[in-house]
C-alpha cells in the first residue's frame, strides 16, 4: 500500500493527475485552444488540486475541446464528475475531481480573469509536467 502525501494522495494518484493534465493540455492544443494556464491550487483550495484555463474562438470550438478533454481523460480512467455551461458554450467548467478545466470564449475569459482570482496558486508551465 502506498503512503499518502501531505495532501492525502498517494504518489500513484499524484502521478496519474500529472498524466491527466498532460493529456488535457494536448487535447486542448490539438483543438487549437490557446492561452492555456495550469494552476496548482492544492495549497489554496479544497476544491481541486489543479485548475486548467483555456480560451477558444467560438462556441463550436469550445464544445470540440470539451469533448476532446473528456475523451482523453476517460481513456485514463478519469471520469467527468460534473460539467457546467456546455449549453451556453461561453464558459464551460469540467470537474474531474482533482482537476477542474475552465474553457472560455475570449470575452468571458477577459471578464472573469480567473488567473487573477487564483493569484496565490502556483502556475505550472506545460513543459514542466
Amino acid at each position: 500500500m502506498s503512503e499518502k502525501t501531505a495532501n492525502g494522495m498517494t504518489k500513484e494518484e499524484k502521478d496519474l493527475q500529472r498524466v491527466a493534465i498532460k493529456a488535457a493540455y494536448k487535447a486542448i492544443d490539438e483543438k487549437f485552444g490557446y492561452d492555456v494556464v495550469i494552476l496548482d491550487v492544492s495549497e489554496v483550495s479544497i476544491m481541486a488540486e489543479y485548475f486548467m484555463i483555456a480560451t477558444a474562438n467560438s462556441p463550436s470550438q469550445l464544445k470540440a475541446i470539451t469533448d476532446a478533454v473528456d475523451t482523453e481523460l476517460h481513456k485514463l480512467g478519469i471520469t467527468l464528475r460534473h460539467s457546467e455551461g456546455v449549453q451556453s458554450a461561453r464558459w464551460i467548467l469540467l470537474d474531474f475531481g482533482g482537476i477542474v478545466v475552465h474553457l472560455f470564449c475570449k470575452e468571458d475569459r477577459e471578464y472573469y480573469r480567473l488567473e487573477r482570482i487564483w493569484g496565490d496558486a502556483k502556475e505550472i508551465k506545460p513543459e514542466d509536467l
